[in-house]
Parts: C-alpha cells; structure tokens; sequence
C-alpha cells in the first residue's frame, strides 16, 4: 500500500498519474478509517474548498486526528483564510518579493505554486519560499503594486480542478520531482516511526559537525527510531513534513537557521537548537547579564556603549578582550593590548554594533568545554590555544585558521567545579544541547560563553564516548517526541 495519498473531491480532478502516489476520494478517506489505521501516511488534501465544515476541511482534520502527516494541515488552513496574518508570515519574504516582481509592468501579479515551484524558473525562489511558509501542495498568491512597491494580498488553494490545461505538463514534472526526492523513501523491513531533518551548510567555513559525524547522526537515528535526511536551507521540503529539526549548521538570530527554528516550534516539532535558545547564547550582552544575575563566575565584565568610550574606567587593567555581541569561531572577538590598542580596535568593533563586551583577560594554555544536554554532561574537552596565539582559533588576514590542539577526557575524570558550574550555566538558558567554555586558575573556574549548536566533530568531541554522544542526542529527541505525540 502507498504511503503518499493525493485526496480530492472526484478522482477525476486529478488526471496525472504519478509513481507511488495514490489518489483517492474524500469521502473515502474519511468514513475508511480501518483501511489507514497505524499507517505512516501522508495526506496531500486537494479538496475544491477548505472552507470550515466542508469535506475539505474534514479531510484535513481527520487526518490530523489518525496520526497521518496532512498538506495543508488545519492551522495552514486557518493562516490562508486570514489575509492579515498571511501578509505578517510573508513580511521576510520582502525584498525576494521585490526582486522577482521588478519587471512586471502590471498592477497586480498571480503566482501559480506547484509543489514548491512555478512554471517559469524566473519565480522559482519565490515559489519555493511561499511554499515554505503554507505548507500546501498547490497554491496561487496574489500580489498588488502601490507606489512601485509590491505587496502580497492573499493567498488561494489550487485544487485538482483548478489547473489550467497549459500547466498540465509542469504540473506532472513538479509533482514527479517532488514525490521522487522529497517525499517517497525506499521501503523497509521496520520503517522509524518518526522523521527528522538534519539542517546543514556545505559552505559553512566551520561546521559544528564534519560530514562524518553527520553520517553517525544518520545512523543513530535511525537505531533511535528516525528517519533522517539532510537539509539545507534551499531544500524544497517543508519543515511541517518532519516531527524532528536538528540544526547543524552555524546559528544566528539574523539568519536564516534562527527563522526555521522559530517556524518548526511554532509548528510543534522538536528542535535544537530552539530558538529562545539561539536568542540567548549567540548574545554576549544577554549573556553576561544572565550569568551575573545568577551569580555565576565569569570574567570582570562591562558593557561598552558606542559614543561612551570617555566613560570607561581609567584604572582598568590591561590586556582587556573586546567582543561582539553576536561574535561566534573568534570572528569579532580582539585583545587590546593598553589604552591606545584598546580604542583603535574598539572604533573598529563599533562599526558593526552600538554595543560591545569588554572582559577581563584571563591567560590559560587551554579552554574547558562540557557539552551539556537535557541538563546533563555530554562529553567534556580541552581545546588548547592555537600556536602562539591566545586563542584557540587563529584567523589569518587572507582567511584562513589554524587550530590548537584538543583532549578529551572523561567526564568523571574532570574536576567536579568545572562540571557543576557548566550545568548551573546551562539551567539559566534551557533543556537544549550547549557547549560551555570555561577557564580554570587554580581552584576558580570561570564562564567565558554558553553556546548554542557546539561543535560535534569525529575524533573530537566523540573520541572518549564514541556512538554513545550520538545515540544520546538521538534518544532525547525521541523522548520528546513521544512525548510531544503523548505515546
């Protein structure tokens, strides 16, 4: 029996036959309940309307009831109806919006969506964009232009019926693509009951995993009850289609990853990193605040606003380190050497940001790092500072690094200060996956940052605990997932 079913008011709406995808009736779908119980299915609703009571809406509301994975589910259903609320979620989409519909001299605009894409390949980002905010097979959205500036309005369904006879051929080609890389997967003996999408960066210049320790990521979850695929941020799927998002590619508010976790919590999916967590740890401002107000060691610390330089102390000691707030891989991050040093690269900071973290120097040969989950030690490392250099990433003027040294050790083989005051950190911030910094003179142990999205590499952060670190990952997102799902 297919998994993917195509569902429509009269199988006649949909005259495309496409491979490993079934169509059937609405009504069937909703009085046949034995016929998809336990199945892992997926629904595609083309009903004519979604209107509320309708069989449309009944189909999606029924499935969503058995357990099955529906486009468009209730919720997308409800953000279509509200016009407001659709112009709000496609706020990001603005300047794309712009960009795709400069050359069009009318006053209004209607974009055909096909499983993520349009028939011309000149609207193919946009298409694939809409697509990702409403999670529907097929939709129209309908855009105006006031003042040379263009506006989505609303968007509209496509149901089965609805496609003109000149987008049949596309239509199947879409579909055909979509159904054969993003949706159908081989069959298996014990098919997971659960999918996840792991989100990656190939350009990414310092991924928190290599592809290896992606590749046991894979294969833990699928020991763990998943079925994973990689993703990036261009990937035609929609993150509804997953009951898990693992984020390993580098994170920022800003950004694209930040945007994706929001959508998949909204959503209901499992997701590290989540995003109030990205909010907290990528901000060194926030988190200098937090740990101060929890009284937990960290360097002396101030917060340096941009036109006040006049007001910092003049007996402060020197060398002094220089932060953005949103620094990540020693990217914003300076040491000034005395007063004059300390200026020059402090304007130099300003230009990217009103606010800066100047912290006291504290001179170790290496960082601790405890990787922390669920409030729990992961792994625990030393990362030794790059050669000759008070980090322990080097960045050269044409862009490349060097990297010191590194030790894993096992966690009950490291001083007890070092673990309870990682765990105290990470209890300020969540339940999610961190890496804690720390420095250690003598008997004092101090917290230079908590990260969200620490780096996971093979024969790094894995060479004391092996599988172990990733099956560990994996159980907690399966827990919670169950949890989520109340099994």
């Amino acid at each position: 029996m297919n998994n993917n079913f195509i569902v429509v008011n009269n199988p006649k709406d949909w005259a495309f036959d496409i491979l490993g995808v079934e169509v059937i009736e609405a009504r069937e779908y909703c009085i046949s309940n034995e016929k998809f119980l336990n199945k892992r299915i997926r629904v595609f609703n083309l009903c004519r309307s979604y209107r509320y009571q309708s069989i449309g809406y009944y189909v999606s509301l029924i499935a969503s009831a058995r357990g099955h994975r529906v486009f468009p589910d209730i919720n997308t259903i409800q953000e279509i109806k509200a016009p407001q609320l659709v112009r709000i979620l496609a706020e990001d989409l603005d300047n794309l919006i712009q960009r795709s519909l400069k050359n069009v001299t009318a006053k209004t605009f209607e974009l055909s969506v096909y499983f993520g894409k349009n028939i011309s390949k000149r609207y193919d980002k946009l298409s694939r964009e809409i697509y990702n905010l409403f999670q529907a097979p097929m939709l129209r959205a309908y855009f105006s232009k006031k003042n040379n500036i263009w506006k989505i309005q609303n968007i509209d369904v496509i149901s089965g019926n609805q496609i003109p006879d000149e987008h049949h051929p596309y239509v199947v080609d879409f579909a055909t693509q979509y159904f054969s890389s993003g949706i159908v997967h081989k069959k298996r003996k014990a098919p997971p009951p659960y999918d996840m999408a792991i989100l990656v960066n190939d350009k990414d210049e310092t991924p928190p995993s290599d592809k290896k320790a992606i590749e046991q990521f894979i294969k833990s979850a699928a020991n763990n009850g998943f079925d994973a695929q990689i993703i990036n941020k261009d990937s035609p799927q929609h993150i509804g289609e997953f009951d898990a998002l693992f984020i390993r590619e580098t994170t920022s508010v800003n950004h694209h990853t930040f945007r994706l976790a929001q959508k998949a919590a909204a959503q209901g999916i499992v997701v590290i990193d989540d995003p109030d967590s990205i909010i907290k740890c990528t901000n060194k401002v926030y988190l200098a605040e937090l740990l101060k107000h929890n009284k937990i060691p960290l360097p002396e610390s101030a917060v340096l606003i941009k036109d006040s330089l006049r007001h910092f102390p003049e007996n402060r000691k020197f060398p002094i380190i220089l932060k953005q707030p949103d620094s990540s891989y020693s990217h914003g991050i300076v040491k000034a050497e005395n007063k004059e040093d300390f200026t020059v690269k402090a304007h130099q900071l300003f230009e990217k940001s009103d606010l800066l973290i100047a912290q006291e120097y504290i001179r170790t040969d290496f960082d601790w790092r405890v990787g922390v989950l669920d409030g729990k030690p992961l792994y625990v490392c030393k990362y030794y500072m790059a050669k000759d250099h008070w980090q322990i990433i080097n960045w050269t003027k044409k862009g490349k690094w060097h990297l010191g040294g590194h030790e894993c050790l096992p966690v009950e083989n490291v001083p007890k200060a070092i673990i309870r005051t990682a765990l105290r950190a990470c209890n300020c911030i969540g339940k999610g996956l961190y890496g804690v910094d720390l420095k250690q003179v003598k008997d004092k142990c101090y917290v230079i940052e908590v990260n969200d999205n620490p780096s996971i590499e093979s024969d790094v952060e894995d060479v004391v605990y092996g599988s172990l670190i990733y099956n560990t990952i994996m159980k907690v997102f399966y827990d919670r997932v169950c949890r989520l799902k109340g099994r």
